[in-house]
């Protein structure tokens, strides 16, 4: 990905209105990489600074230059509220005209949200793990039982059997 990522910011290094760049968040980025989620390296990011998306398509050079020259451009924002038809104009006056404290407490209502389902994903996902290997440790106990009974005997007894009678044609 790394010498496709960097063609793509060559290719676009001297635009206006689209950014193409990456980030070290193991180092001075780590706090920008915290603040728009970053988990996972490497991680593609796209849209709004104040909103970044995940970028969920190829990773070679024809589909990052295709996603950018189709979506690296300006966006419906409140910075660039022209570009919205009337109903996300309507959702961004609602949104400015509130109080900065009644904003806040919507934005945190929404991210307890995520974070929510966030945590049930990964309990449900330990529940999950938990079982697998319950049923692994049965499965592998039931192989080791079937085994000490006598199964491999009992098919060694079927091959000579079959290997007697077929001395005798």
């Amino acid at each position: 990905l790394k010498p496709d990522w960097d063609k793509l910011i060559a290719e676009f290094s001297g635009s206006a209105t689209q950014l193409v760049g990456d980030v070290d968040c193991t180092a001075g980025g780590k706090e920008l990489c915290e603040a728009n989620g970053v988990r996972g390296y490497p991680t593609l990011k796209y849209g709004d600074p104040s909103d970044l998306q995940d970028y969920q398509g190829g990773r070679d050079l024809d589909s990052l230059k295709k996603f950018a020259h189709e979506n690296l451009k300006p966006m419906c924002s409140p910075s660039n509220i022209e570009l919205c038809d009337d109903e996300k104009k309507a959702e961004i006056e609602s949104f400015l005209s509130m109080s900065e404290d009644e904003l806040n407490s919507k934005i945190a209502a929404e991210e307890k949200k995520i974070k929510d389902a966030e945590g049930t994903f990964e309990s449900e996902v330990q529940k999950l793990q938990a079982a697998y290997e319950k049923l692994m440790s049965d499965k592998e106990a039931t192989v080791a039982e079937v085994k000490a009974a006598g199964l491999g005997l009992m098919k060694s007894c079927l091959a000579a059997r079959s290997k007697k009678g077929s001395d005798e044609l």
